[in-house]
Parts: C-alpha cells; sequence; structure tokens
C-alpha cells in the first residue's frame, strides 16, 4: 500500500508538479509579462487582409493568458468571416461586462502582450459552411449573463470556446493549457468529446479523463491536463502544453 502510494505521488509530481514548476521559471525568465493595463493588444498579421482576401475564414486562436494565470493557461477565442466580408467578427467570454464579447479586440491581436497561435483553421467553402453553425452555438450558449464567469474551473473563455465547437464534428482539440474546457457546460459528466471521436468523464470539471483520437488521453485533476496525442504523437503537460508533431 505504501508502496503504491509513493508511485502515485512520484507520478504526480513528475506530471504535474514538476511541469508547472519549469512553466514558473520560464515565466519569472521572461520578466512576467507587462501590466495589463499597457500591454500591447495589436495585431499580430495571422489573418489574411480581410478587404482583399474574399474567401470565407474561420480561426480559433489561443494565447498565453495576462499576469501570473500565464504560467498556467491559455486563453482561446473564435474569429470567422463571411464570404466577400470586408471584416473579421471576433467572439471572446470574459470576466468583465458582458461574459460574450463581440469584437472587442483585434482579431488576431495579441493577448494582452501574449501573441497567439492558430489551434484550428478553415477556409474557402469549409469556412462558410462552419460560421452559419458557429452562430448558432454561440446564441445557444447556456452561461451568457453577467456572474457566469468563473476562471476556475469554469465557465470560462475557453468553455465558451469548447462549448461552441461542441458537437461540430471538427478535428480540433484545444490545447492542454486551455483550463475551463473540460467544464460540463451542458451538466452531463459522461458525454462524447467535441470532436465526436470518443468519451469523456468530468467531475465538474475539477477531475476528469477524455480518451479520443482527437483529443487523445487527457487527465484532468484541477483542471490541470497531462496526456498523450496518439494521433500526432505528442506528450501533454500543465503549463508547458502540447510538446510533440504540430505541437
Amino acid at each position: 500500500m505504501l508502496a503504491t502510494l509513493k508511485i502515485l505521488l512520484l507520478g504526480f509530481s513528475l506530471l504535474y508538479l514538476l511541469p508547472i514548476g519549469l512553466s514558473a521559471a520560464l515565466y519569472a525568465a521572461r520578466g512576467g509579462g507587462a501590466g495589463w493595463q499597457i500591454a500591447d493588444r495589436s495585431s499580430t498579421g495571422l489573418l489574411p487582409a480581410a478587404a482583399t482576401h474574399h474567401p470565407a475564414v474561420v480561426r480559433v486562436l489561443a494565447a498565453q493568458t495576462v499576469r501570473w494565470r500565464g504560467i498556467f493557461a491559455v486563453h482561446c477565442w473564435i474569429v470567422f468571416k463571411e464570404e466577400g466580408a470586408a471584416r473579421y467578427t471576433r467572439y471572446d467570454y470574459t470576466a468583465w461586462g458582458e461574459p460574450i464579447r463581440m469584437n472587442g479586440f483585434e482579431p488576431d491581436g495579441r493577448w494582452f502582450g501574449h501573441a497567439p497561435d492558430v489551434v484550428f483553421a478553415a477556409d474557402g467553402a469549409e469556412a462558410a459552411a462552419l460560421i452559419p453553425r458557429l452562430r448558432q452555438s454561440i446564441a445557444a450558449y447556456a452561461y451568457r449573463n453577467q456572474g457566469d464567469y468563473r476562471a476556475w474551473p469554469g465557465p470560462n473563455s475557453n468553455t465558451f470556446v469548447a462549448a461552441v465547437l461542441d458537437g461540430l464534428g471538427l478535428p480540433i482539440a484545444l490545447p492542454p493549457t486551455a483550463i475551463g474546457k473540460d467544464f460540463p457546460h451542458d451538466g452531463r459528466w459522461l458525454r462524447a468529446t467535441p470532436s465526436g471521436t470518443g468519451w469523456q468523464i468530468s467531475l465538474g470539471g475539477y477531475a476528469g479523463l477524455t480518451l479520443g483520437w482527437v483529443e487523445g488521453v487527457e487527465l484532468n485533476i484541477l483542471g490541470a491536463v497531462a496526456g498523450m496525442d496518439l494521433r500526432r504523437p505528442a506528450v501533454k503537460l500543465p503549463g508547458l502544453g502540447r510538446i510533440g508533431v504540430g505541437g
């Protein structure tokens, strides 16, 4: 019994405490980021110029979140542009004002100083077919009232994006550092994964297990996710994120 406990504690330390410690050290080495009031939120140029790019566009973006929470988590958002539209539409879920925020920031802007990565991209006919479904899913999101937002374990910005993408059958796995993505936005503790390629158990977002071809194997402990991606070989670690092919 004691030997088993020691093995479990060692595994927890290697898979959770050590990666978070390394992430904290990296955060400190970079200076911890600028104060949020003066942090850069300008465009990064990740998106084609809307005025001259005719085809429809859909993007899911993620960037390290603001202040010390960036040690653990990223902030995800959704951007799209209909065919022929002259501007992009961006949706975030935030802790201030109306939780569902439309066009509150540059579509591909830095998130308080941190440049985003592209989690998912669709263009042309594929994007055009997705946009009405995205709008419908955003309109149906349950936690849309002031006071609904909770940074941990959710519903937060990543819960919102996961819920909007849920059931669309897209090959998208939000980053393991998207804390809140596993919060049960529909109240079910057992459900299909957002991609529809596996199953997920979630105990209120505080703990859970995900098994899916797109999502891989993910063990959630207090919101921190460790696991493996088999489809595109990689490991997933708290704080450090996905490390491997296409990471």
